[in-house]
């Protein structure tokens, strides 16, 4: 398996952990939202209601994101090539190595460290358009970009 088709599987593998993660979430809200309908009454009733729904809108608007995230992330193609980077390519700098995909932090493939991140993030938006050799400045440092995949 090439490197970039191991980050892919990482990211995807990342998204669905985040998505599992949040729809338990809801599913534990709705279940206390459920038992909170069969006890107590009164204000400290309506209060732990009103902190489950506060819960659930929170879980809600998370999934939303992660949908999005996965949507976006369903547009890579990790068999095009591009001298150009953009979405899907894995960068090799003087600095660092990365993936531009989703914010998904520190992967590793074999024994090379590559960062996941969006095409949004401030280093992500200056990798964007750049080709090999092209020079980036980063919060006051410099770096080179060395290969592209």
């Amino acid at each position: 398996m090439n490197i970039k088709q191991n980050l892919y599987n990482q990211c995807l593998e990342f998204i669905d952990n985040r998505l599992k993660t949040v729809q338990k979430t809801m599913q534990e809200i709705q279940e206390s939202l459920l038992s909170e309908t069969k006890s107590s009454a009164g204000d400290k009733h309506e209060t732990g209601r009103a902190m489950l729904q506060l819960e659930r809108e929170k879980a809600g608007n998370q999934l939303a994101e992660i949908n999005k995230i996965k949507e976006n992330f369903s547009k890579i193609d990790i068999e095009k090539f591009s001298n150009i980077i953009g979405l899907g390519t894995v960068v090799y700098t003087s600095q660092a190595n990365y993936f531009i995909a989703i914010s998904a932090g520190e992967l590793k493939v074999n024994k090379d460290t590559f960062y996941a991140i969006s095409p949004n993030t401030p280093i992500g938006q200056l990798l964007i358009g750049k080709n090999i050799n092209d020079i980036v400045v980063f919060r006051e440092q410099k770096f080179k970009v060395i290969n592209i995949d």
